[in-house]
C-alpha cells in the first residue's frame, strides 16, 4: 500500500507539472495528430497507383493509426519523455531530496513509468478517437491491441530510463540523445516509410528492431483483424523485450541512484 500510495503522488506531481505547461500540452497533443492525417494522405494517394481500388480517407487512416501512435505518439511521450524527466529530476536536485524523505526509490520509479504511461494511454485514445471521426474503422481483438500497447510503453519507459540515467547528463542532451538513437530506429520501423518497400537487406535488419514488430504487430491486428497465433513472432519478441528493458532500466536507475548518493 505504501509503494502504492507513494507511485500515484508521484506520478500526479509529473502530471501536474505539465498540465501546467499548457502551450506543451496542446502541442503533445498537435504532433500525432498531424503525424497521424499526413500519414493517411500519402497512404490515400500512393494507393491510386499502387491497389486496384484507392483507398478512402478513412482506410488510410486506418491504416497509418499503428504507425502514428508506435513512431509517433508513444515513443517521444514515453521513451523522450522519461529520458527528459529523468535528467531534469537530476538537474534540479529531486533525488538529493529523494535520499532524505521517506520516499521509496522504487516508488519514484514506478511512478516515472505511471506517469508517462498515463499520457501514452491518453495520445492513443486521441489517436484513435481522431481517426475513428474520420473514417477508420479498426478490425481485431481490443483486448490484443491493447497488450502490445502496453508492451510497447514498457519497452519504451525501460529504454528511457536506460538512456536518461546512463548517457543523458544534462537538458540539452535529451534532444540530441533521442535523435541519434531513435529516428534510425524509427525509420527502420516502418514508422515513417512502410516496411513493405525496404529491401531485403533492411527487412532482415528490422528483425531485431523493437519498433518494427510494435508496428507489424499493431498493423495485423487492428488493420488486418489478425489474431495472437498470426502475430505470435512479433508478440513475444516484445513480450521479451518489454522484460528485458524495464529490468535494464531498474538496474540503471539503482546504479544512478548510487552515482547521486557519492557526489
Amino acid at each position: 500500500m505504501k509503494y502504492w500510495t507513494e507511485t500515484i503522488a508521484i506520478a500526479r506531481r509529473i502530471l501536474t507539472e505539465l498540465l501546467r505547461r499548457k502551450r506543451s500540452l496542446i502541442f503533445w497533443a498537435i504532433f500525432p495528430i498531424a503525424v497521424l492525417i499526413l500519414n493517411g494522405l500519402i497512404f490515400a494517394e500512393r494507393s491510386k497507383t499502387a491497389l486496384p481500388e484507392p483507398l478512402t480517407l478513412g482506410q488510410a487512416l486506418q491504416r497509418a493509426a499503428p504507425a502514428t501512435l508506435v513512431g509517433a505518439a508513444l515513443f517521444f511521450s514515453c521513451l523522450g519523455g522519461s529520458v527528459a524527466t529523468v535528467v531534469s529530476e537530476r538537474e534540479q536536485h529531486t533525488l538529493k531530496r529523494l535520499f532524505l524523505s521517506p520516499l521509496s526509490g522504487v516508488s519514484y520509479f514506478l511512478g516515472i513509468g505511471l506517469a508517462h504511461s498515463a499520457i501514452a494511454v491518453g495520445q492513443t485514445l486521441l489517436v484513435g478517437l481522431t481517426a475513428y471521426g474520420l473514417g477508420a474503422r479498426f478490425q481485431g481483438s481490443i483486448g490484443l491491441a491493447a497488450i502490445v500497447i502496453l508492451l510497447s510503453i514498457l519497452s519504451y519507459v525501460g529504454v528511457g530510463f536506460i538512456l536518461g540515467t546512463q548517457l543523458a547528463r544534462r537538458t540539452e542532451d535529451v534532444n540530441t540523445l533521442v535523435a541519434a538513437f531513435g529516428v534510425p530506429l524509427l525509420i527502420l520501423g516502418g514508422a515513417f516509410v512502410p516496411a513493405f518497400i525496404f529491401p531485403k537487406v533492411l527487412l532482415d535488419l528490422a528483425q531485431y528492431n523493437p519498433i518494427f514488430h510494435m508496428n507489424e504487430a499493431l498493423t495485423k491486428i487492428v488493420d488486418e483483424g489478425n489474431g495472437l497465433a498470426e502475430i505470435g513472432a512479433h508478440f513475444w519478441f516484445l513480450v521479451v523485450f518489454a522484460i528485458a528493458m524495464i529490468a535494464a532500466g531498474w538496474l540503471s536507475y539503482r546504479r544512478m541512484l548510487q552515482v547521486e548518493r557519492r557526489l
